[in-house]
């Protein structure tokens, strides 16, 4: 199992640094849109949907992806661009509390048309933050919102495991505590600071908040991500518990499935990029 999930990592991390550092943002911006056609078919599967219609949900989602490209949406922040970042923002931040709150069995309470079209839309607008910060910063500014998620990731693992006494939520995630995501959250603090003083707003999200706005205010801005970074996965698990499913998928072999591996990038990438438009 554990050499199966290395040969599988080091596949997608060629193949992602390979797009990410190619010429220009295409190839990066068709790789990303086939994740989340990926990531939409395991999203219906959750939703309650089966056999061609999952298919279906993922040519819908793919295809949502190649119209912004051909409108050159990732180019500019066009007005409808904007809309669908910042309703897609709202979401996260108003509806996703009130979701973890009521827990694994609302999910389904909710419609399925409901819950595919909230998918839909949260698979949109992260494949645009994702490709707009690679067209209009570069692959290292992308790299170091994404390093967000990591970061937190790594250390609320290791605080934990040290300290993690006290659950996070239990019923959703039994495997986080409190300890891990306070920890998580420092180490994104610390993270923040060093990339704010030591790069230039071309190279860091974290610079180029702090250029535009007070490094408090940035500081402030990276707790809100790091938060979200932790909703996002939460969502996910809420999800798979309410299907009965462990992983949203086998796609990755000993990984499980693409919405496992970017459920924390799902808000923290739209609300990044909203939180730069509103900024600016």
């Amino acid at each position: 199992m554990l050499k199966q999930r290395i040969i599988t990592a080091i596949i997608l991390l060629v193949v992602l640094l390979g797009a990410l550092l190619a010429p220009g943002h295409q190839a990066f911006s068709l790789l990303m849109a086939l994740a989340i056609a990926c990531a939409a078919w395991e999203w219906a599967r959750l939703s309650g949907f089966s056999g061609m219609a999952n298919i279906l949900w993922a040519l819908v989602a793919v295809a949502g992806c190649l119209l912004m490209g051909l409108a050159g949406w990732q180019l500019q922040a066009t007005p409808a661009a904007t809309a669908l970042v910042t309703v897609v923002s709202l979401l996260w931040l108003l509806a996703t509390p009130l979701l973890l709150r009521a827990g694994v069995p609302v999910w389904q309470r909710i419609p399925r048309w409901l819950r595919i079209v909230a998918g839909l839309l949260v698979l949109w607008a992260a494949w645009l933050a994702i490709v707009q910060l690679l067209a209009q910063h570069g692959p290292w500014y992308l790299l170091s919102a994404m390093a967000l998620v990591w970061v937190a990731d790594i250390a609320a693992y290791f605080c934990g495991r040290a300290f993690g006494k006290r659950k996070l939520a239990p019923s959703i995630s039994p495997g986080k505590s409190w300890a891990g995501a306070v920890g998580g959250a420092l180490f994104v603090q610390l993270f923040a600071l060093l990339c704010a003083f030591f790069t230039t707003p071309e190279q860091t999200i974290y610079a180029d908040l702090a250029a535009r706005s007070h490094p408090v205010v940035m500081l402030l801005a990276v707790l809100l991500l790091t938060i979200m970074s932790v909703t996002g996965d939460l969502v996910e698990s809420l999800i798979k518990r309410s299907a009965g499913l462990k992983d949203s998928s086998q796609l990755l072999p000993g990984h499980g499935g693409v919405l496992d591996r970017i459920d924390a990038l799902l808000p923290v990438m739209p609300i990044a990029l909203a939180l730069l438009l509103w900024l600016s």
